[in-house]
């Protein structure tokens, strides 16, 4: 294999800079000077992926300690740090990261959304009373919020008196 044609990314970090720096010296096109400068700051970018278990787990805490929901924090991982799959590399998931620790969310991320959609339908509808499809999809939500609660009392994800009240609901939210 032809070393020079390789792609940038394949080689060592400095290789491939030196190598950037020639092409910037040899092109007069700004355009191509653009791109070739594109491509030095995406190696540096590179250089900064995480790629051990203790950066990936030190990352993971660090983005739920900002406030990011697991979720989240999965796709910042993927698309800054270049993980595409935390539990390939940790061999746990981003919840049980949290939850080994202490920063596990206490309401699971899929049950705390749909509790925050039923929040803000029931906010349009103290604005709006005569919307009826609201009214409507607002109960589809809130009986699909008690059967994923009925679903984590069962399996012990959430504590067996915990229950759904829509007054309270906001509290929770904010």
């Amino acid at each position: 294999m032809n070393h020079s044609r390789q792609h940038p990314s394949h080689r060592n970090s400095s290789q491939a800079q030196l190598l950037l720096q020639d092409d910037l010296t040899k092109t007069k096109s700004p355009v191509a000077t653009f791109l070739l400068l594109l491509s030095a700051h995406l190696l540096n970018q590179l250089s900064r992926w995480v790629t051990t278990v203790t950066e990936v787990e030190e990352k993971v805490c660090k983005l739920s300690k900002k406030g990011l929901t697991p979720s989240q924090i999965g796709v910042i991982l993927r698309d800054s740090h270049g993980v595409a799959s935390v539990k390939s590399i940790t061999g746990s998931t981003v919840v049980r990261i949290l939850k080994v620790s202490g920063l596990a969310p206490e309401v699971p991320e899929d049950l705390y959304m749909l509790i925050k959609k039923a929040v803000q339908v029931r906010k349009h509808l103290e604005r709006n009373r005569k919307d009826k499809d609201s009214k409507f999809r607002l109960i589809l939500i809130e009986s699909r919020i008690h059967r994923l609660a009925r679903y984590y009392r069962t399996t012990r994800k959430l504590p067996a008196n915990w229950k759904y009240e829509s007054a309270t609901a906001s509290t929770m939210v904010a």
